[in-house]
């Protein structure tokens, strides 16, 4: 990507009234980044939501000088950019309409983990919920699973998921609402240094972004578009964790809720989360592993003991050795390895489909259970 390119896209993204839903329809409608830039306000007015006063607005000259100056703070800072038409955009934001068309991370983490997980709650944490916080990615750590924490960096409940992941090596990314030439709350910016080793910081506000409460209301999609689930711990009738978890229900994400005690203040959200529908109840990593279908990896290579089955034929348990070898085995595969005709290998197949060894999956493919 040239300096040109980037450039454009930094000013796509800070044009004020244009939000991530009108900067994909310019693009969209123009074809191209730069193009949007070269359009005449007449033509631009003619695209859908974009009307006299936003195509103006892209015309300012001060939208590409202020680009210059955040390619700068980029370059200085070593930023990692992040542009929704290039192919390592995360897999999990191209199913968000409102994903951020750009976004800046610092830090050393894998946006494409193959589990992700994000974990909010009240500023006002207890005891207890940081207990359960700790505990639950302590545990699942502990079970052998590899897997990303996405928290805000706020007070409470988010600062202990991060805090909890360093200390159980697990990769964690906070999602910050401003930019990255500062840092809110300071008293979390050591946990925050840490984490940049094994996991980040992101944002999709460039810097000079004041810090304004609306701000952290709008990072709650980002929060919710990078997991498979966004798990609540603790939070009153009304909050962040809150809008994050019903931005994750509109995203077709799974979440998760810890229910608490039937009067307390910090768990009326997510009983109420429970009592809507909205969430699983959940009260362990177990759980987490049900709702989601993690397979505990413990379990997942664990071989199949031939001396706890002892009505298995000499042919039946060679072909379970062989597909012990592979994820997934094609029934020809099985037929060249083992030395036997295919009419042999289907009966023995659908012989140790029957006594809850194997699964016929579509393709001819197989493999244990």
């Amino acid at each position: 990507m040239t300096e040109d390119t980037l450039l454009y896209r930094v000013a796509l993204s800070i044009v004020p009234g244009i939000g991530s839903v009108l900067a994909r329809n310019l693009v969209a409608y123009v074809g191209s980044v730069e193009g949007i830039f070269r359009e005449p306000v007449s033509r631009l007015i003619k695209i859908p939501g974009i009307g006299e006063i936003n195509a103006r607005r892209i015309k300012e000259r001060d939208v590409l000088s202020r680009a210059e100056e955040e390619l700068q703070f980029i370059g200085m800072n070593r930023l990692k950019v992040f542009f929704y038409l290039d192919n390592d955009y995360p897999r999990r934001f191209r199913n968000c309409p409102d994903a951020p068309v750009i976004f800046y991370l610092k830090g050393n983490v894998n946006l494409d983990a193959g589990k992700a997980i994000s974990i909010v709650g009240t500023r006002n944490a207890t005891d207890y919920g940081r207990q359960v916080c700790d505990g639950l990615i302590r545990d699942l750590a502990a079970r052998g699973h590899q897997f990303l924490v996405i928290s805000g960096l706020a007070y409470g409940i988010d600062i202990q998921a991060h805090k909890s992941s360093l200390k159980n090596n697990v990769p964690t990314v906070a999602v910050l609402g401003h930019g990255l030439d500062k840092l809110y709350p300071a008293a979390h910016s050591r946990t925050a240094k840490a984490m940049l080793e094994n996991g980040g910081l992101l944002t999709d506000f460039p810097s000079q972004t004041k810090i304004d409460p609306p701000n952290f209301i709008r990072r709650n999609r980002l929060i919710a578009g990078l997991s498979d689930a966004t798990v609540v711990i603790e939070s009153g009738d009304k909050g962040g964790a809150l809008i994050t978890a019903d931005i994750a229900a509109s995203y077709n994400r799974d979440v998760c809720a810890f229910p608490g005690r039937a009067g307390d203040f910090y768990s009326r959200g997510c009983n109420s989360l429970i009592k809507r529908n909205i969430a699983a109840l959940i009260e362990s990593a177990e759980d987490l592993e049900y709702v989601l279908g993690w397979e505990d990896p413990a379990k997942k290579n664990q071989p199949v003991q031939q001396l706890l089955f002892p009505d298995l034929s000499e042919d039946e348990q060679i072909i379970l050795d062989l597909l012990r070898q592979d994820e997934k085995t094609l029934i020809d595969s099985l037929c060249h390895t083992a030395g036997m005709p295919m009419n042999k290998i289907s009966s023995l197949l659908l012989e140790l489909e029957f006594k809850g060894f194997v699964d016929a999956l579509p393709g001819n493919l197989y493999r244990l259970k």
